[in-house]
C-alpha cells in the first residue's frame, strides 16, 4: 500500500497550484529545515536592526496533529486548491471506516471503526496535514508563521512597544486551531523573547485560551538550539557533547582493528553529520571559540582513523554555496528576493547590516559568496545560469568526498 501512496503523493505535488504558503518548508523541492531556520532569523534579525524593536517568537506544538484531522474537512480544503474530485473521494474513502484493534501477545482488544485522523506511519499523512493547514496564514505583516509538516513557528515583529497585532494574531491562531479541530498544546508551547534594547521593559506574559505561555531563555527549533541572545554557543556545546559520545564508538572500532574506509563511514554518518546539522544557519555567526571547540573533534577524529578529514570551515562554504546557488535559481523562494543583481549583470546587489548579528548571518553570507564567485551568470539567463552551477557545485563536492573516500582506502 506504501508503494502506491508513494505514487498518489508524487501526483498531488504535480498538480498543487503554485500559490500554497511559501512558508510551509516540508515536501516541497529546494527545502529544508536549514531554509526554515534561515527564514525566521533573517525575519527576526532585519527586524531588529531597527531602533526600538524586540522580537517575540511562539514555538507551537500541537496535541496527536495528526491523529485530528477531520477527513471531510480535509477533502474540501483539497477541492479548493483544485484537486481531482475522484482523488478527493480516494482520499475521503482512505481516511475513514479503518478498522483498529491492540494486540498485546496473544491478546487482540475488539474493533472499533475509526473515521478521523491519519494513519501514524501512513506516507501521505504528513503531505496531508500541510494542505489541511496550508490556509493558516498570518493576517498582519508584522507577523510572520514558519511552517514545517506539523513544527509552527509565529515570528512577532515588535516596534514601539505595540503587541497589539502579535497578540491579535495568536488568538486568531488559536481559534483557527478550534476551527480545524488541532488540539494547540499551551504546556508544550514555549515563547522566546529577543530584545536587545538597553531601556527595555517587563514583557507582559501571552495567554492562549487563559492560560500563560512560558516564556524560556532556549529551545530547540527543528533540531537547531535558539537561545534569547541569538549566540550559538549553547547550540555548539550541545553539539560538541553530542559528537564526543560517538567519539567514543569510534574508538572501540579502532581497537576492534576496524580497516579506515568502515571508520571513515562511521565518522560521516555519525559524527559529521551531526557537526554540520543546517550548518548554514550557524557557523556563518558563531565565534572563534565555537569554531575551536568543534574542530576539536574533527582532529580527534582525524587521529584516531588516521587520515585527513574535510575541516567544518570548508563543508560550510560548500554547502554555503550551493544553498546560495539554489535559493537565488528559485523564484518560488521567499528569500530568493535578497539576491539581486546590479545593473551590470556580475553581481549581486550587497545588503545593508547595522549590526555585526545581521551582517552574520546565513542571507548575508551567502550574497557575499556568490560576489566572490569568479563568474555570475548575466541576465537575462541568471536563473538557467545559476541552476547549472548549482549542479556543477554538487557534482564537485561529491567528487571531492569520493576522492577522500579513495585516499582512506589506501
Amino acid at each position: 500500500m506504501k508503494c502506491f501512496e508513494r505514487l498518489v503523493m508524487q501526483h498531488i505535488k504535480t498538480v498543487l497550484p503554485p500559490s500554497l504558503d511559501p512558508f510551509q518548508f516540508a515536501y516541497r523541492p529546494n527545502r529544508s529545515t536549514d531554509d526554515a531556520i534561515s527564514t525566521a532569523l533573517h525575519s527576526a534579525l532585519t527586524h531588529l536592526d531597527k531602533k526600538d524593536s524586540y522580537v517575540r517568537m511562539l514555538f507551537i506544538d500541537f496535541s496527536s496533529a495528526f491523529n485530528t484531522i477531520i477527513p471531510q474537512q480535509l477533502t474540501q480544503k483539497l477541492v479548493q486548491l483544485g484537486l481531482n474530485t475522484s482523488l478527493c473521494n480516494w482520499l475521503l474513502d482512505f481516511l475513514t471506516g479503518r478498522p483498529q484493534a491492540v494486540r498485546v501477545g496473544s491478546n487482540t482488544s475488539s474493533t472499533i471503526i475509526l473515521n478521523t485522523g491519519a494513519p501514524q506511519g501512513c506516507v501521505l499523512s504528513p503531505l496531508l496535514f500541510t494542505l489541511l493547514t496550508h490556509d493558516c496564514t498570518p493576517s498582519y505583516s508584522s507577523n510572520l508563521f514558519i511552517k514545517f509538516a506539523d513544527d509552527t513557528t509565529v515570528v512577532g515583529l515588535i516596534s514601539n512597544r505595540d503587541e497589539t497585532d502579535y497578540r491579535s494574531e495568536v488568538r486568531r491562531l488559536a481559534k483557527w486551531c478550534v476551527d480545524n479541530n488541532l488540539s494547540l498544546n499551551v504546556e508544550k508551547t514555549k515563547e522566546i523573547v529577543v530584545d536587545f534594547r538597553r531601556m527595555h521593559t517587563q514583557h507582559a506574559p501571552l495567554t492562549i485560551d487563559g492560560a500563560s505561555v512560558e516564556r524560556v531563555s532556549s529551545t530547540k527549533f527543528l533540531g537547531v538550539h535558539i537561545t534569547e541572545d541569538l549566540s550559538w554557543t549553547y547550540n555548539t556545546t550541545a553539539l560538541a557533547k553530542k559528537s564526543q559520545q560517538r567519539l567514543f564508538f569510534l574508538r572501540k572500532l579502532r581497537r576492534a582493528g576496524a580497516p579506515a574506509p568502515i571508520m571513515y563511514t562511521f565518522y560521516r554518518g555519525t559524527i559529521e553529520s551531526i557537526l554540520s546539522s543546517c550548518i548554514t544557519v550557524w557557523f556563518g555567526a558563531c565565534n572563534a571559540s565555537c569554531h575551536r571547540t568543534l574542530q576539536r573533534i574533527v582532529r580527534a577524529a582525524e587521529r584516531i582513523i588516521g587520515v585527513s578529514l574535510p575541516s567544518l570551515q570548508d563543508i560550510y562554504s560548500t554547502r554555503l554555496t550551493k544553498k546560495a546557488l539554489c535559493i537565488a535559481a528559485d523564484p518560488t523562494h521567499p528569500m530568493q528576493s535578497f539576491f539581486k543583481l546590479l545593473p551590470s549583470g556580475r553581481r549581486l546587489r550587497s545588503l545593508q547590516a547595522r549590526t555585526s548579528r545581521l551582517k552574520d548571518s546565513f542571507i548575508h553570507q551567502a550574497v557575499r559568496k556568490l560576489n566572490s564567485l569568479p563568474i555570475l551568470p548575466p541576465l537575462p539567463s541568471l536563473l538557467h545560469g545559476l541552476t547549472e552551477l548549482c549542479h556543477t557545485h554538487t557534482h564537485t563536492h561529491t567528487h571531492s568526498l569520493t576522492h577522500s573516500l579513495a585516499c582512506t582506502s589506501y
